[in-house]
């Protein structure tokens, strides 16, 4: 399996929760920024041969600020240094308010398969709190305007433990979004960064985050409500209607390879991790020097694709197969962590049979407690 990430790094202004490598648009950084990406992408071709790529995702930022002749450009650049799957799952992350039926359209041509459109709440008062440039409103039109062009593939990203954010506003966001019958949601509860405006806002006392008890009743909340409008949660944050599941996320959790291109882009390659500078003028001096953007890589050890392999593997809620750690690593998995099976065991947080371990719903509430376990 052969992934491929394209990192656009430029919005229309920066929301208040984001710390993602991301840039206020400037209109004639895009061009550059793309020759850039070519530069990238003739590098990696030579180096991944006749493997062929099995999903795409362009991420961001906001890839749909880019305008139509810009995806187009981006698109043909792809095909021209990388032979793709007629499979491949390929996905354009988009925000409304720089979406438009024409740009859509253009999507379409070009490939795309598969749209991620960031809403995040129903109520435009909370989108405004949070620095979203765009209403409900905007996004349903939006939305509208994807199916009528003809995508069935839709991921809607949600957030709950918003600032000030009731539980009957999640319900509300939750209610109106199944209602539009995507194909995938993304619920995530909203983790507070440093270096960010709502981190700074928090610090100045400017609203209180939500008690962690009522975080874990929203997300238990989610997971019954998704699963009685027949979206299953396939991992911690995502929910799926059968066959929907994002096929480029999953590659990432089964540490299957991919490429990273971008400015802050990473990616894992022959066993090699890596991550790119994150200054775009860095960036683009670097390529038209004729070398990698890459501020920092590392030589995977066996210890760390074990642990990378638990601890991504357990996001999954199909967990880790036994066997396939013995193909992969030759050991036995359970004679190997027996002290930490026995002890997550009995605080109910794992269910294991002969085949296979996973996390329970209490296990997914406090995950990372898990993943600690496994990592010496």
């Amino acid at each position: 399996m052969l992934g491929l990430y394209i990192h656009i790094p430029f919005c229309v202004s920066k929301c208040k929760y984001c710390d993602f490598n991301s840039f206020k648009l400037n209109v004639n950084e895009k061009i550059k920024y793309l020759e850039a990406l070519n530069e990238e992408m003739k590098i990696y071709k030579k180096e991944v041969g006749e493997r062929k790529i099995d999903s795409i995702f362009i991420g961001g930022g906001t890839p749909s600020i880019l305008t139509k002749e810009e995806i187009s450009i981006l698109f043909s650049n792809i095909k021209s240094n990388f032979k793709i799957k007629e499979s491949a799952e390929i996905t354009m992350e988009c925000n409304p308010g720089t979406l438009t039926l024409e740009k859509l359209k253009t999507m379409k041509e070009c490939g795309v398969n598969r749209l991620s459109i960031g809403l995040q709440a129903v109520q435009n008062h909370h989108l405004k709190y949070i620095g979203r440039i765009h209403t409900f409103e905007e996004f349903e039109k939006n939305y509208k305007e994807a199916k009528k062009v003809g995508f069935e593939n839709i991921n809607i990203d949600l957030m709950y433990a918003l600032p000030n954010q009731t539980k009957e506003d999640w319900k509300e966001s939750l209610e109106k979004v199944v209602k539009l019958n995507p194909t995938h949601i993304s619920a995530y509860s909203l983790i507070l960064e440093e270096n960010t405006e709502l981190f700074n806002m928090y610090e100045r006392k400017e609203f209180k985050l939500m008690d962690e008890e009522s975080d874990i009743e929203m997300y238990e909340y989610t997971i019954n409500y998704l699963k009685s409008y027949g979206y299953n949660q396939y991992e911690i944050s995502n929910y799926a209607k059968n066959g929907f599941e994002c096929k480029h996320n999953i590659l990432y959790w089964k540490c299957e390879d991919y490429i990273g291109l971008g400015a802050s882009a990473s990616g894992l390659l022959n066993k090699q991790r890596y991550n790119n500078v994150c200054e775009l003028r860095k960036y683009e001096e670097i390529l038209h020097s004729g070398k990698k953007p890459i501020e920092w890589e590392e030589k995977l050890s066996i210890k760390d694709e074990i642990e990378e392999s638990i601890f991504l593997g357990l996001r999954m809620n199909e967990g880790i197969k036994f066997e396939d750690f013995k193909i992969k690593y030759n050991f036995e998995f359970t004679d190997r962590y027996k002290e930490q099976i026995e002890k997550l065991k009995e605080l109910n947080l794992i269910d294991v049979n002969s085949e296979s371990m996973r996390l329970t719903q209490k296990g997914r509430e406090i995950s990372n407690s898990v993943f600690v376990e496994f990592i010496e």
